[in-house]
């Protein structure tokens, strides 16, 4: 019987020695396999296995009347299961008791798994809704932006996410590529609910095979490689919406914008028009304007516009550029842009939102659900923009504004999390930090000592995707995938439903929470449940674990986005208001937001190079190649890519030289917010003025004066929201300073596990 896992970065077989041990091996069928997760039996991520329940010596002694609440510097005393769920049960008790559960934040956000079933997400909410619900999130750090202002203007985005033209199509049609902010195929290993075939260097190399024109419009110039020629236009970071107007006002000023289209099938033109102009504020938006802010030649803007004009253009915003102050403009102007130029809805031309981030984009896969655990309904109405988690924690009580609304934070005194690392997620960690010691209670589900089980008061140890079986489906990669149990668990490990099994009995949901299944019987319900509802013909559920994959690719079909819509934008119409595209939107004007007004525009960003002070570098954050986000960053793969075992900063050779800097070198990165240590790629990929850092290094505040030690970038990126419409994340609006490290260098404690003790005679047991 042939054996399968599955994991975001894609599938992988398994093979197993003479002696039954388990070897992973990549997808045979998959033509540019991700190197990311077979070391995940390796002895550097076993090292790191939390192997049994603990809990934070002073939670343990005085419980939540520990004063201090010294998260992420106290040792941690182990303790067995049953007392473990006595402890989490008796505090979510309390809590539910004492304050409600409103005071309850449900935190789940990462990728904890590519099964279906054993998704950390979807089995910490069912639980906490059988028990009265929770505080919830809304949106992602990817893409807060983006989620909530695109309903605005054209429709969700998850729904286009679904729709983007395939990649068969664009090699066909495609004359012109201007990709704003790239075409990473390391950010494309991925997908949500696991990758299948990766295509992004193949539709890339097709597309530039048969003759497309590619723009890559970025600070950095390797984020794109179709094997083939690419113009590379240097950009300031924050400032490709200025770029994108300046182009709009060539178009218009030229008699090259579509006005048909934008008339049929647009409102509010007119009004963008009269900005473009400088009617509504004095300001031409000339290709001369733009070149003040984005240091891009005019000449080179106005040629650029006149050639988009005049080819099938698809223009491509990555999803960095919504992650900064004002991130609903790009994606806005993206959308405006594209129908100035009327493609919207044409073979090869219109927008992507975008092509790049993950490997799902480009599909010719047919988009139908997959297995889900039903997670119930939560009574509890209060919720926040998933970025604001810290804003939340340390303002209980304050008003603030999401999507239109006034909202209040709520008032948390306990932090479940199961699945995901807020210690990589979120930005100024120190002040997360700060945050992170207000609840009284964290109960934090972990694989591995990473910073959110160290900043936690009761660990919990749960089994990986290796060691537990599942079912793998991803919407647009066509392939359903039996996740085998590949690997035996440790003794004292649960699965996140056994756990949740366990404090449901011990607070009497038990009966709602399993509905009477065991996980095996959970694992049939949802393939039958997949089986009866989808358009296609799949096996029966013991036919299915016997082959261990179905390939649906069968079903293909070339995509093309929006062009229903294109074609009859009466019978199809778009979920905005007017059911067109909204250049100028009514609603958002009504929402009175100085910082996101009702067309897109330039405002000038809190940090900027722009306004920057003599010194300073724009610092960006981008996925890193070596892992999905913080995931397996102390596995060998990871740690290959580190320099000095710290994560490597780029910066251009002249930067590098005014500071003394040379490859190799270990480079303190600082701003007002913190500071931080990472190791020296001197690099003419990166811009002058600009330094690029990845994300995910596990959290090293070593706690002491001094630097964070392992080159995680969030603890100089600012904690605000992108705008009062959604509190997105803000991470690349960044300005830092560079100095080499001239001092000792201190060690890196994170990827050690942490100090242990015994547990004293006098400590109290559970519940006393």
């Amino acid at each position: 019987m042939a054996e399968y896992t599955a994991s975001h970065w894609g599938v992988a077989e398994i093979s197993r020695g003479a002696d039954g041990a388990p070897h992973l091996r990549p997808f045979s069928r998959d033509p540019d396999p991700s190197g990311i997760g077979f070391d995940r039996l390796g002895q550097e991520l076993e090292r790191m296995r939390i192997r049994r329940p603990a809990v934070r010596r002073s939670f343990l002694k005085d419980g939540h009347r520990d004063a201090e609440r010294m998260r992420g510097r106290e040792p941690f005393i182990e303790i067995g299961w049953d007392e473990a769920l006595d402890l989490v049960a008796s505090e979510i008790d309390r809590i539910r008791r004492d304050y409600g559960n409103a005071s309850i934040f449900g935190g789940s956000y990462g990728w904890a798994s590519a099964g279906r079933f054993h998704h950390a997400q979807s089995q910490l909410h069912r639980f906490l809704n059988t028990i009265g619900g929770y505080v919830g999130h809304v949106g992602t750090y990817s893409l807060g932006a983006g989620h909530t202002i695109l309903p605005h203007v054209v429709a969700p985005l998850d729904h286009l996410l679904t729709i983007h033209t395939s990649w068969d199509v664009l090699a066909e049609n495609t004359e012109l590529f201007v990709a704003f902010g790239g075409v990473p195929a390391k950010n494309a290993q991925i997908s949500s609910g696991g990758a299948g075939r990766h295509r992004v260097s193949s539709g890339l190399r097709t597309m530039s095979e048969a003759g497309v024109r590619f723009v890559n419009i970025s600070p950095v110039n390797d984020n794109i490689d179709p094997s083939g020629p690419v113009e590379w236009i240097p950009i300031r970071p924050n400032t490709d919406v200025a770029l994108m107007i300046a182009v709009g006002h060539v178009l218009d000023r030229d008699g090259l914008a579509d006005l048909a289209f934008l008339d049929r099938y647009c409102v509010g033109y007119p009004a963008f028009r009269a900005y473009l102009r400088g009617e509504s504020d004095g300001i031409a938006k000339t290709p001369a304007w733009a070149e003040a802010i984005t240091c891009v030649p005019a000449s080179r803007i106005e040629a650029l516009a006149r050639e988009m004009a005049a080819s099938r253009t698809l223009i491509n915003c990555a999803w960095s550029l919504q992650r900064a102050h004002h991130g609903e403009q790009p994606f806005w102007m993206t959308v405006t842009l594209a129908a100035m130029l009327g493609q919207i809805g044409l073979p090869g031309g219109g927008f992507g939102l975008a092509y790049g981030p993950m490997n799902s984009m480009g599909s010719k896969h047919r988009n139908t659900s997959g297995p889900t655990l039903p997670q119930g309904k939560n009574v509890v109405g209060d919720f926040i923009p998933v970025a604001r988690i810290a804003d939340m924690l340390l303002n209980p009580g304050r008003r603030f504004t999401y999507g239109g609304q006034t909202l209040t934070y709520p008032d948390i005194r306990l932090v479940y999390w199961a699945g995901g690392n807020p210690f990589h997620h979120h930005q100024d960690l120190s002040r997360l930090a700060e945050a992170w010691r207000r609840p009284e209670t964290v109960v934090v589900h972990e694989h591995y000592w990473n910073p959110a089980a160290r900043f936690a008061d009761i660990v919990l140890p749960v089994r990986t995707s290796l060691e537990r079986t599942d079912i793998s489906y991803s919407r647009l990669e066509g392939l359903l995938v039996w996740m085998s149990q590949v690997a035996a668990a440790p003794e004292d490990s649960m699965t996140d439903f056994d756990i949740f099994c366990g404090l449901s009995g011990r607070l009497a949901r038990f009966d709602a929470f399993t509905e009477g299944r065991s996980a095996s019987q959970w694992l049939e319900e949802l393939y039958e449940q997949m089986r009866q509802h989808n358009v296609f013909d799949l096996p029966p559920y013991d036919v299915f674990r016997r082959s261990g994959i179905v390939d649906l690719s069968e079903h293909d079909r070339p995509v093309v986005m929006l062009d229903s819509f294109r074609r009859d934008p009466e019978t199809f119409k778009l979920g905005t208001p007017s059911g067109r595209i909204e250049i100028f939107s009514q609603t958002i004007y009504g929402f009175g937001y100085a910082d996101c007004p009702a067309h897109p525009c330039w405002m000038e960003p809190d940090e900027w190079l722009g306004a920057a002070a003599p010194g300073q570098l724009h610092l960006i954050t981008d996925q890193p190649k070596r892992r999905l986000h913080s995931q397996l960053d102390a596995g060998s793969y990871s740690q290959a890519g580190k320099i000095g075992g710290r994560e490597p900063v780029y910066i251009h050779p002249t930067d590098a030289a005014a500071r003394g800097i040379a490859d190799g070198d270990i480079v303190e990165l600082f701003n007002k917010r913190g500071s931080c240590l990472s190791g020296a790629i001197v690099d003419d990929c990166v811009m002058p003025g600009v330094v690029r850092l990845a994300t995910g290094a596990w959290y090293d505040p070593g706690w002491s004066e001094g630097p964070e030690r392992a080159g995680n970038p969030n603890v100089l990126t600012p904690d605000r929201g992108a705008s009062s419409l959604s509190q997105g994340c803000a991470a690349q609006t960044c300005l830092v300073s560079a100095r080499r490290f001239d001092g000792p260098v201190p060690p890196i404690s994170s990827y050690e596990p942490p100090r242990f003790l015994p547990r004293p005679a006098d400590f109290p047991s559970s519940g006393s």
